[in-house]
């Protein structure tokens, strides 16, 4: 019997990452673990020698107070190096506290620990794939690990302790293959992981058990997927009276408050499914909408056994739908619903090639570890899709090589994406996004031919949807990114396998391969040069027009000579069609093909389609008629060619849009909600551009006033007008305005900003002056990362700020108290130099109408309002809003933005009192 092993779990809090710059520790926290039990722990404040800054307080409350009278390191290194002996060193980014304890052993005069160690980042990557956030704070709230003071080491060891043992607990109920497939790939990690997966291996050799929730497809273990339930029972009654809606929602839902809007809206979706006709809903935050659209809904596909689709904006929505509001409705019918969520083909996992990819024996960390999470998600996934999957950068690349895509081949057995299309055939509700819906039109056979009803949810990002579904973008470094995949003789890339391969088996000729070698260097040079010949000549063209280093053109300014690109066209052609050839010669008789080269068949056709598509967009953009569509090229002067993208975009979607609805009108009811579908003044803004009759009314539902009772609006009088003064001057009067009301409301604030420059310098302005040293600061644009983390990384702390652009609030919601006050620094309206904008103003004016009455100031006046939705997400909520420009007093449309707010309170002041005035809410 082997010895049981122990370990050390360790966290430290140090001033900062670096002891080499003088960094020192603060606290340090071991948990001794054997057998999986705490043997003992042991935590001490350390003196730092040193202040301990400010943000380091905020984030663990540590405070110079504790360190006081604690002693220096090297009065506990003896202690602690012994404590870690024989010991497995384990750490949640094991990498900073290991070498952290090592600067400080070798500055105590110690010799460097050796021993193995054990990161719980990396295994719960692994055996946690679909976390959001691998941070130890997330994990551990995920997983119900109780961590009630994050960032202080001895809660923090003992949360990494039950972090890593249920890490073990989940190795545990992995099927037996999948641990297999899992310890031969482990021995390429970063720590050493390896050890405990050959244990749980040996645990689970010795228990042979059979994994109920697993089927085998070839050498895969996979999750037997989310059943659809057989519904046997009566259908539910539609509560038509306000009493039996009140009945039955209370039924479920003890501490249900009536909102009658709520009701109306479920009535009128209930007579429009009935009635089969169009009808548009605005439902503002605080009516319930999902479920208003959801039980009336539901309940008709049940009684009239019919099909009902629901249409949203992001794959985050579809799954908030499924994950939380469904659960309710089950609740408040007391019975399971049979819905689906249907996604396009690209977004599930093309398992017979991840089979491929894991066949190959080349592979680099990031695809490790992919696999790894991959052949655990696979254990767990009802869905195949891949965007479950939380990877790193690396790993996204890995991703795209196994997604889906069409094929004629039938697949040769279990399929995500079948699967998905065989749920949607016998389920009541299917839920997708407005990308699948519009994809519809150019789909082989269309999928959504059987539906009855549709709920289109965020009716205003249909418009959004439709454009980005025809948009075409050139990206050099794309382009450059396949060629070098496909790489010539010289490289090692694919082409050099290929002919070495091919050449081996000899299937292909060496001739061709010549010809191949010959016609790609020549495709490279062409486009090399085309691509260097239309940038200089753009370069000439901006010159001294723009005051950044990123420039803006419209293709028509460019006039640039078609020729060159037609040549690369004709070229790249050619070459696919010698590819082609090659590709069929080699996978002649394919069974006679070892793993490896079939692996390479498999990628040779791969890449040939990504650069058959390549062609397929330059041809697009570059050679094709542009009437409708607005193209534009953008680079930065500092990395040229690296940053040239050229993006087309469609001027008008409401045709694209029609051809799509025009089927489903005839055969189905149309139900568009939103939020935000109405602007003051220009009523049928939203439902225009979607195409939608002038007989269709707007039903316009808001909460009670009582909703908004904790929300207040500001405008401040004494701000400069941007015209009038220096833009240095008027971004130091916005600094100080911004600085002063956070300090008042100690943070958690959104400042909205309609430029990212104006945004960078204000933000470098505040930093400058130290004023908000004592918070964290996220930007757009300026602090790195997607949305997403940016705006949980906001939420994580209390004394926080985050500045953003228009774009930063199509689509994100921050809850309750992540949100004091909203601070809109110019009017929502688009840069006149924006170039879709640009395209549609033009188009506008060229038709006869105003472009500023008709789109600037309605869009400006929806993004406001999205602006303040921000604010007050539930009754509970409390919020200032705070406008800056003064153009909402002194222009005639300024009124225009007030009156697309609620019903709430609407102070005119100058700054000195906006402040007393928070102060005293404040109390």
């Amino acid at each position: 019997m082997m010895e049981s092993q122990k370990y050390a779990i360790v966290d430290l809090e140090t001033t900062g990452h670096s002891p080499a710059n003088g960094d020192r520790m603060i606290q340090i926290a071991i948990v001794i673990m054997k057998d999986w039990e705490i043997e003992r722990t042991y935590t001490r404040f350390i003196d730092p020698g040193k202040a301990i800054p400010s943000f380091i307080q905020d984030l663990t409350h540590i405070t110079n107070k504790d360190v006081a009278d604690a002693l220096p390191f090297e009065a506990h290194a003896d202690t602690i190096y012994e404590l870690l002996a024989d010991c497995v060193f384990v750490a949640h980014n094991a990498d900073f506290d290991l070498s952290f304890l090592q600067a400080e052993f070798k500055r105590a005069g110690l010799s460097k620990w050796q021993g193995k160690k054990m990161d719980t980042v990396e295994l719960a990557k692994i055996l946690f794939p679909m976390s959001l956030s691998f941070k130890l704070g997330d994990l551990a709230a995920e997983l119900h690990i109780e961590l009630a003071n994050a960032h202080r080491a001895d809660d923090d060891a003992r949360a990494t302790a039950e972090l890593f043992k249920r890490c073990w607990k989940e190795l545990l109920s992995l099927p037996q293959l999948t641990l297999e497939q899992m310890h031969k790939r482990s021995f390429r990690l970063k720590s050493n992981i390896s050890q405990l997966f050959f244990e749980a291996l040996q645990i689970k050799r010795q228990h042979v058990t059979t994994n109920e929730h697993v089927h085998y497809y070839h050498h895969l273990a996979i999750c037997n997927g989310r059943k659809l339930h057989t519904s046997l029972e009566e259908a539910i009654v539609y509560p038509q009276t306000t009493t039996d809606k009140i009945a039955l929602m209370t039924k479920a839902l003890p501490n249900f408050e009536e909102r009658p809007a709520q009701f109306m809206m479920m009535d009128t979706i209930w007579q429009a499914l009935h009635e089969q006709k169009e009808c548009v809903i605005e439902a503002s935050t605080g009516i319930g909408k999902t479920v208003g659209y959801l039980l009336p809904a539901i309940l008709y596909a049940r009684a009239m056994n019919k099909k009902i689709a629901i249409s949203t904006y992001t794959s985050y929505l579809q799954e908030q739908l499924v994950e939380e509001e469904l659960p309710k409705i089950e609740k408040i019918l007391g019975t399971k619903v049979n819905i689906t969520v249907l996604k396009g083909m690209q977004h599930y996992i093309d398992l017979e090639r991840f089979e491929q990819c894991m066949a190959y024996a080349d592979e680099s960390y990031d695809d490790t570890l992919t696999i790894l999470q991959i052949l655990v998600w696979l254990t767990k996934t009802g869905t195949g899709v891949l965007s479950e999957l939380n990877v790193s950068g690396g790993g996204q690349l890995f991703l795209e090589k196994i997604r889906k895509i069409p094929t004629n081949k039938p697949p040769k057995s279990f399929d995500f994406y079948e699967q998905a299309l065989q749920n949607s055939a016998a389920a009541d509700c299917i839920v997708t996004n407005h990308a699948m819906v519009l994809s519809d039109l150019v789909r082989q056979t269309p999928i959504f031919t059987q539906i009855d009803g549709w709920v289109i949810d965020e009716a205003h990002q249909f418009i959004q949807a439709a454009m980005q579904q025809d948009e075409i973008v050139f990206s050099y470094t794309q382009w450059k990114y396949i060629l070098g995949q496909i790489g010539t003789m010289e490289d090692t890339a694919l082409f050099h396998q290929f002919s070495a391969a091919a050449k081996n088996k000899q299937r292909v000729s060496m001739q061709s391969l010549q010809q191949l070698a010959a016609q790609f260097i020549r495709l490279q040079r062409a486009f090399d040069h085309t691509v260097h010949q239309a940038l200089k000549k753009m370069q000439q063209l901006s010159k001294g027009k723009q005051t950044t280093s990123k420039r803006t053109l419209f293709l028509e300014e460019a006039a640039l000579a078609k020729e060159p690109f037609m040549h690369v066209s004709k070229l790249a052609q050619q070459w696919l069609d010698l590819a082609v050839e090659a590709g069929r010669a080699f996978e002649n008789n394919i069974e006679q093909l070892d793993k490896n080269d079939r692996y390479i068949v498999t990628e040779w056709h791969y890449w040939i389609r990504e650069l058959k598509i390549k062609i397929a967009e330059w041809e697009d953009i570059f050679l094709s008629a542009q009437e409708g569509n607005s193209v534009w090229l953008e680079f930065d002067v500092r990395s040229i060619p690296g940053s040239l993208h050229v993006f087309k975009k469609p001027i008008n979607v409401t045709s694209i849009i029609d051809q799509v609805l025009a089927p489903m009108r005839e055969q189905a009811s149309i139900i568009w909600t939103s939020g935000t579908l109405t602007v003051p003044g220009n009523e049928r803004f939203v439902t225009r551009q979607l195409g939608i009759s002038g007989d269709v009314e707007v039903m316009k539902l808001q909460a009670p006033p009582a909703y908004y009772a904790g929300a207040k609006a500001y405008i401040v009088t004494d701000m400069p007008e941007i015209q009038h003064v220096s833009q240095e001057d008027y971004i130091e009067a916005v600094a100080h305005a911004i600085t002063r009301t956070v300090r008042m409301t100690e943070g958690r604030c959104f400042v909205l900003f309609t430029a990212q420059d104006m945004l960078r310098k204000t933000v470098e302005l505040i930093q400058d002056s130290e004023l908000l040293d004592d918070y964290m600061l996220f930007a757009q644009g300026v602090t790195g990362g997607s949305r997403m983390r940016i705006l949980k990384s906001f939420q994580k702390f209390s004394h926080a700020v985050l500045f953003g652009t228009n774009s930063f609030w199509e689509g994100v919601d921050v809850p309750g108290d992540a949100l004091a006050s909203v601070i809109v620094v110019r009017l929502p309206f688009s840069s006149p130099e924006e170039p879709v904008f640009k395209a549609r103003a033009k188009y506008l004016t060229a038709q006869g109408h105003n472009s500023f009455t008709e789109l600037s100031l309605p869009e400006a006046i929806m993004r406001f309002k999205q602006g303040f939705g921000r604010l007050i997400r539930s009754s509970q909520d409390k919020g200032a809003f705070i406008v800056l420009d003064r153009r909402i007093t002194t222009k005639s449309y300024g009124k225009e933005f007030i009156r697309a707010l609620p019903p709430i309170d609407v102070r005119k002041l100058q700054l000195p009192e906006l402040l007393k005035e928070l102060n005293r809410w404040q109390q």
